[in-house]
């Protein structure tokens, strides 16, 4: 009596579709489990709460941000643990431990180490708040603050100056390095201000 060879192929062939199967889902099952450590180890996902970014980032915003291994530079916008306000907040790196920051409210300029910064995303004149640490005031003029900031800490600071409470406020002050959650790289949402962040 004859084999059936066909009807052996037809058995065959369910099985080796049910093993590609497998070794799709096990690929994408790794896949998953791949991103899944990448964002809890180097990358993390934040809302921008309040308007004290704007017009650099708006209240909403969906970001992704960066902390593994990370260490704040100067000008890098960065989401931090804030002890005194108690709750997350998002500001831009003006100085690091070491530096000496000049605030001069009079011609609306921000100084650091003696060198003016270029801020583009400043759109009005910064005025003195209510809460500002007055222990920095310059004793020869009301308009002018000056910062000393300690080693492994930080001088921040909102693009919306005057809707910012940072470390101008004494219920900010500097901000230790430890505090820091990572750097914002890349806005997620709206998908109108898609793109890295500058």
């Amino acid at each position: 009596m004859q084999k059936d060879k066909s009807g052996g192929d037809n058995n065959r062939l369910p099985s080796k579709v049910l093993n590609e199967v497998l070794e799709w889902v096990e690929s994408f099952i790794f896949a998953v489990f791949v991103v899944i450590l990448i964002f809890m180890f180097v990358f993390r996902n934040v809302v921008v709460e309040g308007p004290s970014m704007n017009s650099t980032l708006s209240d909403g915003d969906r970001l992704i941000i960066y902390h593994f291994n990370y260490k704040p530079q100067r000008g890098d916008i960065i989401v931090l643990n804030s002890v005194g306000l108690g709750k997350t907040i998002i500001k831009r790196c003006i100085g690091i431990g070491g530096d000496t920051v000049r605030i001069d409210y009079s011609d609306n300029s921000v100084t650091v180490n003696g060198e003016k910064l270029e801020e583009d995303y400043i759109n009005e004149e910064m005025t003195v708040l209510p809460g500002f640490d007055t222990q920095y005031l310059d004793d020869n003029d009301d308009n002018v603050f000056e910062y000393q900031v300690p080693e492994g800490k930080l001088f921040v600071m909102g693009d919306n100056r005057n809707h910012s409470t940072d470390s101008r406020s004494y219920l900010v002050g500097f901000i230790d390095e430890d505090d820091v959650l990572g750097k914002a790289i890349f806005r997620i949402l709206p998908f109108s201000g898609f793109g890295r962040i500058r």
